[in-house]
């Protein structure tokens, strides 16, 4: 068998982000058996539709992890992030989730989020240099939610079969 060309590039398309993804998560069901993966995103739009706040992730063998998460910044400080949160671990909850994973900065919103419950159980130093790279949990109680979201978020729940993240070639790319 040939071996491969290996090409640099600094701009995945989505398309191959996600070819990545569909096999990291075809290798990791095979090697766990949980094969349960859904992904939870939740966006806040202005009255042109634009967006102005989203959160994106997903949920996997009882863990819910939060990839991305952003208020625009004239929409900070209402309570938006708050929100969004609330309505990502209430779908957590409902989906049988355990606890939320999530990774900040030190200079992006390590407060807000403790605020919110989560406790920091990683830090890596000089990422990028001159800051911190965190790693934050929240542990979830017993109780779980209505299935019902739609009462929840105001709108429609959707379901995907495979687990994704946002299509934005700039997201943090999946581990092995």
């Amino acid at each position: 068998m040939a071996t491969p060309e290996l090409v640099m590039r600094t701009d995945p398309t989505p398309a191959e982000i996600n070819f990545l993804e569909d096999r990291l998560y075809e290798f990791n069901s095979q090697a766990t058996g949980i094969v349960d993966a859904l992904g939870i995103a939740v966006f806040g739009r202005d009255a042109q539709g634009e967006v102005v706040a989203g959160l994106c992730g997903h949920t996997w063998g009882g863990c819910c992890e939060i990839r991305q998460v952003w208020v625009h910044e004239k929409h900070r400080g209402q309570g938006i992030g708050r929100r969004l949160l609330e309505l990502a671990e209430m779908e957590a909850r409902r989906r049988g989730c355990f606890q939320i994973v999530l990774a900040t900065h030190s200079f992006q919103a390590p407060e807000f989020y403790r605020k919110l419950g989560f406790e920091i159980v990683d830090t890596l130093p000089n990422y990028p240099r001159g800051h911190q790279h965190l790693h934050l949990r929240k542990v979830l109680g017993r109780e779980r939610v209505s299935n019902d979201c739609s009462v929840l978020a105001n709108r429609r729940c959707t379901r995907r079969r495979r687990r994704r993240s946002c299509d934005s070639p700039q997201r943090e790319r999946r581990r092995g």
